[in-house]
């Protein structure tokens, strides 16, 4: 897996940890994490971060996940990022329009090891 460090945004504490517990339980281990309560505060971090892999959920506050990832796929040195969500939302059309703005994955919830893996897979 190329992914060493990974920046998880997501505004509830459990799910960030749940999505750690998930990578972990699909065989991941050496991996650094940075977190992120939300899109401002996630770019915030990525000015001084360097990352492999962002996974965020869509719906947080201050900054939602679809404009996060706009800002992202609009940096120059922030675009080739590969950003994997997470979300509760259930909606094919929203997810095909995910992946056409250039999210590599988009993950329902609930996060489970087996999901875990298969897109940390796609990565390699």
């Amino acid at each position: 897996m190329n992914y060493k460090r990974i920046l998880i945004t997501d505004d509830s504490a459990t799910s960030r940890m749940i999505i750690k517990r998930c990578i972990e339980m699909a065989g991941f281990f050496d991996i650094e994490y940075i977190e992120a309560e939300d899109g401002l505060q996630a770019l915030t971090k990525l000015d001084t971060e360097k990352v492999d892999l962002i996974i965020t959920d869509l719906k947080m506050p201050k900054m939602d996940g679809k404009t996060f990832i706009r800002k992202l796929k609009s940096s120059d040195d922030k675009k080739d990022i590969p950003i994997v969500v997470v979300s509760s939302l259930d909606n094919a059309i929203l997810e095909e329009r995910l992946k056409r703005e250039g999210v590599m994955a988009v993950i329902g919830k609930p996060l489970s090891p087996a999901k875990v893996l298969e897109f940390l897979q796609e990565g390699e």
